[in-house]
């Protein structure tokens, strides 16, 4: 569960204090990991009440028929094929930081895309759980050893390297609507990995104790989306970079990206690798060439991973900018497939199921806290969308489509 969340958005944090400052930081965080560990609980109860469920497309075809299960599968095949862009983009802007921008970014957005696509279509990868492991201890050794460098350096890769500076530290930010919303946006991207719950309950010895390890996990998340982001904040302040690594000095912001690079292919791997199974079982679903390694089987896995890869390449070279690819997503995407749907299972198993002289005075006060987060996740859809397009107008005028631009600010670090 763990592996699910921790990877892209913990890079993309530290940010969102230098635009909420420090105290609405943390609150927000707060508020909506404990929204989506709500949200999350719904799975393990539907999962007992529905044993045919293993997918959110299979959940909605429960409360939505087939209408809702069109629209959820499609809903979430676009948040894998985004995180394969923002893994891209996130791979490209590392090559940029280690290289020292040694070609152009557009160039290293497609090499990123063939290695994620040599990677993610090794037919074999669903049994090596060690590809995960690996991109955690990449990622958590990359933003320690950031958080590290930044309590010691002497400024910011982003600060005046010569002369005086400050942090312009905010406890109380005031940013714009469309700003905040965009910080928010990067909140809810780093706690998205709840739709693949319901791989990870279906596996379970005893599906009962489901929510004990998720919500633990939330909390470890929490815990270190907290400390890293708010200690990156308090040294680099204003200067605080997105993605986080490059707020390490010149040396420091080499190593961090070096180290983070397995983490970020990772990332890329298992979700181009996911996403083209998504594909390929709707694909052959019925034909003999699903469980058959023949020509068809193998031409048709091998299009449905580069199809995943060529579609991510796209959205990463359309949106070369990590921190604003990161807020799309989190708005776009993340709100329908992390909270908007577990709504829809509540009431149905809890309303829709239940007599109305049987429903007490608990499911009623339950059912107004659902149709609340209805309303809270249909407003970080269409604000978060807001905030994210004026984000993306905004960076664009450096940071054009289809660049060669360096967007991980190394040629002006050094």
């Amino acid at each position: 569960m763990t592996k699910a969340n921790l990877g892209l958005g913990v890079l993309a944090l530290p940010s969102v204090f230098g635009v909420l400052g420090l105290v609405p930081g943390i609150l927000l965080i707060v508020l909506i990991q404990s929204i989506i560990a709500y949200s999350a609980t719904v799975i393990g109860s539907f999962k007992l009440n529905h044993p045919e469920v293993y997918s959110l497309a299979d959940a909605a075809y429960v409360f939505g028929g087939r209408f809702g299960k069109e629209t959820f599968y499609v809903v979430f095949t676009l948040f894998m094929v985004f995180i394969i862009g923002s893994a891209l983009v996130g791979v490209s802007t590392s090559l940029n930081a280690v290289s020292t921008h040694g070609a152009c970014t557009a160039v290293f957005i497609a090499v990123a895309a063939v290695a994620g696509w040599l990677l993610g279509s090794i037919r074999t990868l669903g049994k090596i759980s060690w590809i995960g492991w690996a991109g955690i201890v990449s990622i958590m050794a990359a933003i320690i050893t950031l958080t590290v460098a930044v309590g010691v350096q002497d400024r910011p890769s982003e600060a005046p390297q010569t002369g005086t500076w400050e942090t312009g530290v905010k406890i109380i930010a005031h940013p714009t609507m469309a700003e905040a919303m965009s910080a928010i946006n990067g909140i809810v991207f780093s706690y998205g990995g709840t739709p693949m719950y319901f791989g990870i309950v279906s596996e379970m010895r005893d599906p009962r104790q489901f929510v004990k390890p998720m919500v633990l996990s939330i909390f470890f998340l929490t815990a270190v989306y907290l400390i890293i982001g708010s200690v990156v904040y308090h040294f680099c302040g204003q200067y605080v970079a997105s993605p986080a690594l490059g707020s390490a000095g010149p040396l420091m912001k080499k190593i961090c990206y070096g180290l983070a690079i397995p983490g970020l292919l990772a990332s890329l791997t298992i979700f181009t690798h996911l996403c083209g199974k998504n594909l390929f079982v709707r694909v052959l679903h019925g034909s003999p060439h699903l469980s058959k390694s023949t020509p068809t089987h193998w031409i048709t896995w091998l299009l449905c991973t580069a199809g995943s890869v060529i579609v991510g390449y796209i959205i990463a070279s359309a949106i070369p900018i990590f921190g604003s690819l990161i807020g799309f997503i989190g708005a776009l995407i993340c709100p329908n497939v992390c909270i908007v749907p577990y709504v829809f299972m509540w009431f149905h198993d809890n309303w829709r199921m239940v007599a109305p002289h049987e429903r007490t005075t608990r499911t009623k006060i339950m059912a107004g806290l659902n149709l609340l987060l209805l309303i809270c996740g249909i407003f970080l859809t269409v604000a978060g969308t807001y905030g994210a397009v004026v984000d993306l107008i905004n960076t664009t005028v450096d940071q054009k489509p289809w660049s060669c631009n360096d967007n991980s600010g190394s040629v002006k670090s050094e």
